[in-house]
């Protein structure tokens, strides 16, 4: 198990109760002999003078675990700069649903406890390399945990595109766009687009079409190697395409987006007791009971 010395902390700005539980955090690291190491803008939440302060980059290098407070979004943000460096990063929740943050303030002194006397598991997740080309040039990319999505943005209109997976033509579809998820994303907008859930380790994205105008029309699970690419078709509006729901790029006619698994993994680390399950039970409202015998 892996010893950490340096360990980094990222909290989403402007919430007082993120501020509250970084600030416990790191009493309580401290308390164990660790250096703790703030980025930037998260180190601007703190009323504190005298602390250790580097670019969101720099965490990256300089840290053996990068700790994550605040929802699912933060955890979001941290995983795409963090990836890169093949650096564990936990998260503690601070947000509302919190598939990504399953620690919950009340257990820092438990489960970080653990996981500093090495009780813990990795689990390795991909993200998805996205890439806008207009007239054969890039023009623009984005990097997604969760999904890369094709949407119609403020305008209520149908979308038409083409589809081609492994270079093999798949369909022309007006819709109001396409979501393409990775495992880690198919609990977030790809399920309440009615696609599947997918369990973390699956080498698989999918691909749920959103209110298609056809019936027929269902997610579909491929290959997590494989390369999407979408033809833009719409010509009186300008979509816009989405990684991890941030601010969109603007696609054209005749635009192509390419999508595929980016070389890097994020390393997510768990405390003890973690079970994808029950998590699914608790942040779904899945059904606890037990049957008779199942104990």
């Amino acid at each position: 198990m892996e010893q950490f010395r340096n360990i980094g902390l990222m909290g989403r700005p402007g919430n007082a109760s993120v501020a509250d539980t970084l600030d416990y955090l790191r009493t309580f690291l401290e308390k164990r002999g660790i250096r703790v190491i703030f980025d930037e803008d998260t180190a601007a939440l703190m009323p504190h003078n005298g602390l250790q302060v580097c670019t969101r980059a720099m965490l990256g290098e300089v840290c053996d675990l990068v700790i994550v407070v605040g929802g699912d979004g933060s955890f979001l943000h941290a995983a795409r700069s963090l990836a890169r460096f093949n650096k564990p990063v936990l998260g503690i929740n601070r947000g509302r649903l919190g598939f990504l943050t399953d620690v919950s303030p009340d257990e820092i002194d438990a489960k970080i406890a653990a996981v500093l006397d090495g009780d813990y598991t990795l689990e390795q997740r991909f993200l998805l390399n996205m890439e806008l080309r207009s007239g054969g040039s890039p023009v623009g990319e984005g990097l997604a945990l969760n999904d890369v999505v094709l949407h119609a943005g403020k305008s209520v209109h149908m979308i038409e595109f083409e589809l081609y997976i492994e270079g093999q033509f798949v369909y022309r579809q007006r819709s109001d766009g396409l979501i393409i998820a990775t495992p880690t994303g198919s609990t977030a907008y790809a399920l309440s687009g009615g696609g599947p859930i997918m369990h973390p380790r699956l080498d698989a994205m999918v691909l749920v079409p959103m209110h298609p105008h056809t019936l027929s029309s269902r997610p579909i699970v491929v290959d997590g190697n494989s390369e999407i690419k979408l033809l833009i078709c719409t010509e009186d509006i300008n979509p816009l395409v989405s990684c991890d729901a941030q601010p969109g790029a603007t696609v054209r006619a005749g635009d192509w987006v390419y999508v595929n698994k980016h070389p890097f993994k994020l390393k997510v680390l768990h405390p003890p007791g973690h079970d994808f399950y029950a998590a699914c039970r608790t942040k779904l409202g899945w059904s606890s009971h037990l049957a008779k015998g199942d104990e």
